[in-house]
């Protein structure tokens, strides 16, 4: 018997989770093709669109969606958010709307929402995806969030 199928065996070996925040560094071909210039007005162009008008709200808004409003494809427009962002399309919205959701979930204006009623103010599908971006981003659940928060104040 190998040292590892021993460790196994006595119970010694600890499963290392899966960590959800590391950010792993991708050398991808693609961000050398990126003009800088075109890049920055994506990138200012991407904010005003997702944030400013507040499209993450939007659970049916799509990298095609915002590609054909920013008149480029998804491969360029992900490529920019890959390389601006440092995550993908996704991420990107998911982190955006916890981001309000942190603010909806303590502020008393909106106590009497649940989490799911929350999650989609804004723009999550479902509570599933909402829950495993929620504890991706923050590291614990809305509901724990908010309890905490709550306690906080008193």
């Amino acid at each position: 018997m190998s040292d590892l199928e021993n460790k196994v065996e006595e119970g010694t070996v600890k499963k290392r989770p899966y960590n959800l925040r590391e950010k792993k560094e991708k050398n991808a071909a693609y961000r050398s093709l990126i003009r800088p210039e075109l890049a920055d007005e994506l990138y200012d162009k991407i904010l005003n669109i997702i944030v400013v008008q507040k499209k993450y709200r939007d659970p049916n808004y799509s990298a095609k969606d915002l590609a054909k409003e920013l008149q480029t494809n998804t491969r360029y427009l992900s490529a920019v958010v890959n390389s601006r962002f440092g995550m993908n399309y996704s991420c990107l919205l998911n982190e955006y709307r916890i981001k309000d959701a942190l603010h909806l979930l303590t502020d008393k204006r909106y106590a009497d929402k649940n989490v799911e009623e929350i999650s989609t103010m804004v723009g999550f599908a479902n509570r599933q995806s909402f829950y495993a971006a929620f504890y991706k981003n923050v590291g614990e659940t809305p509901n724990g969030y908010r309890k905490r928060h709550a306690e906080k104040k008193k």
